[in-house]
């Protein structure tokens, strides 16, 4: 089989109902997400899709090692935040294989453009970690029109050097990656696949549409301004995204290249305060199911039939093994993925196979185990237990009334973390991981 072309598309803090394939309202003007609507009607929609993390940085480090993110010391600050940028600790190893390296050996360009937020050079980068191109921010939040970080640093980036760009922040990444895809389909490029992770901002705060320039030097210093946006504004930033996610797929179309391609889509994690996450609770932050149950839609004309609805349970670092098998990559047998490779599923969606997925959150002692029909949570030292097939919202608690499943569940998930590096403490904060001493299983 030929390699596949690859785009892994990541929106930010998008709740599970937010696009109307996943039952989101239309907005005042009219529908929220038309295109990736008719992605996941021409491809495959999971409806048991997890994030590795009910928040940023921490899922972008399982995505790019394949490997559960507590592996590594960078993933235990919830999310990463501006004290990173002088950290040489804080970020991904760039001697650690990840998915772009791995796929770069195997024959693929790569590309980030978007979001970074996994250190800062000279230490931590994008080009240090596989990618041979980057366009974007490195940190967790920019304003849309500034590009200005919550400490007021001008974070836009080509490689490692400032950008200086103009423009609704959206659009800029929508174009770059369109101009991308023409670039790799011209006869000096397409020799090799290329693997593309286009990573949004949005609908990530500040609450900002393509119309509101004006607001944005207002907020140089409050992008989260509590005090502002709304539902329509929160909508018309999906919007955004969504046309421009046209732009990119109408590219590959032009240059026949949207036949052999992958594209997927996905969330870092569950949504915020304007997001709509119907029928689940909690959003981010929390491992309550509207904090890590988020869209996936995968398209791949080739050789994913229309249609179809998958109720596989996965996560994040799955899709790194998928598209590692895919894209024929090795693995390095020091470093074994975590994830699991789902393209059987791709081949037939209605496909299932057991799956635990585990999750821990230093925030509120939290910690999940779904395992099938059932979801063991702990959430400020209380044990809860969920059957999510008749109880997606989780409002009634069956520990009372299955103890002994709830023991066990309990029992499984405390083996698993044997398999951690323990939660870092206050008095482990700088604590450097040994790389060599990371558990691989």
């Amino acid at each position: 089989m030929k390699k596949p072309n690859i785009i892994f598309i990541v929106a930010d803090d998008l709740g599970f109902a937010d696009l109307g394939c996943y039952g989101g309202r239309d907005a005042p003007f009219g529908r929220v997400s038309p295109v990736l609507d008719q992605l996941a009607a021409q491809g495959v929609r999971f409806t048991q899709g997890y994030s590795n993390s009910p928040v940023c940085s921490p899922t972008r480090f399982a995505l790019m090692t394949g490997r559960y993110q507590y592996r590594l010391r960078g993933a235990a600050e919830e999310p990463i935040n501006s004290k990173s940028k002088t950290s040489s600790t804080l970020g991904l190893p760039p001697e650690l294989p990840t998915l772009p390296s791995m796929l770069k050996k195997a024959g693929y360009r790569t590309a980030l453009i978007g979001k970074w937020h996994l250190g800062y050079p000279p230490y931590f980068g994008p080009l240090k970690s596989g990618y041979e191109e980057f366009y974007g921010p490195m940190a967790g939040g920019v304003d849309y029109f500034t590009h200005c970080s919550n400490a007021g640093d001008y974070d836009l980036y080509e490689g490692e050097e400032a950008k200086q760009d103009h423009g609704y922040l959206t659009d800029l990444l929508s174009r770059r990656a369109t101009d991308y895809v023409n670039r790799m389909s011209a006869p000096a490029h397409s020799d090799k696949p290329f693997f593309l992770s286009l990573h949004y901002t949005a609908p990530h705060w500040p609450w900002e549409t393509r119309d509101d320039a004006a607001i944005a030097p207002a907020l140089a210093r409050n992008l989260g301004h509590l005090h502002g946006g709304n539902i329509h504004v929160y909508q018309r930033m999906i919007h955004h995204m969504d046309e421009g996610i046209g732009w990119v797929v109408d590219a590959l179309r032009q240059n026949g290249q949207l036949d052999n391609t992958l594209l997927v889509f996905t969330s870092d994690n569950g949504g915020e305060r304007f997001s709509d996450s119907w029928p689940l609770v909690g959003g981010k932050m929390d491992l309550t199911e509207g904090g890590i149950r988020v869209p996936w839609i995968a398209h791949w004309p080739a050789h994913i039939s229309a249609g179809q609805v998958c109720l596989q349970q996965a996560m994040t670092m799955d899709w790194s093994a998928t598209m590692l098998e895919l894209g024929g990559a090795e693995i390095d047998p020091d470093y074994p993925l975590d994830g699991v490779s789902l393209v059987s599923l791709l081949r037939d969606a209605t496909q299932t196979f057991d799956r635990p997925l585990y999750w821990r959150m230093k925030h509120r002692g939290q910690r999940a185990l779904r395992n099938g029909d059932w979801k063991y949570l702990r959430v400020d030292g209380i044990d809860y237990l969920f059957n999510l097939q008749n109880d997606e919202r989780e409002r009634a608690n069956q520990a009372s009334v299955r103890p002994d499943l709830l023991q066990k569940m309990c029992l499984e998930w405390e083996t698993w973390n044997l398999t951690m590096p323990e939660v870092p403490t206050d008095a482990t904060v700088n604590l450097v991981y040994s790389i060599s001493d990371m558990p691989s299983r």
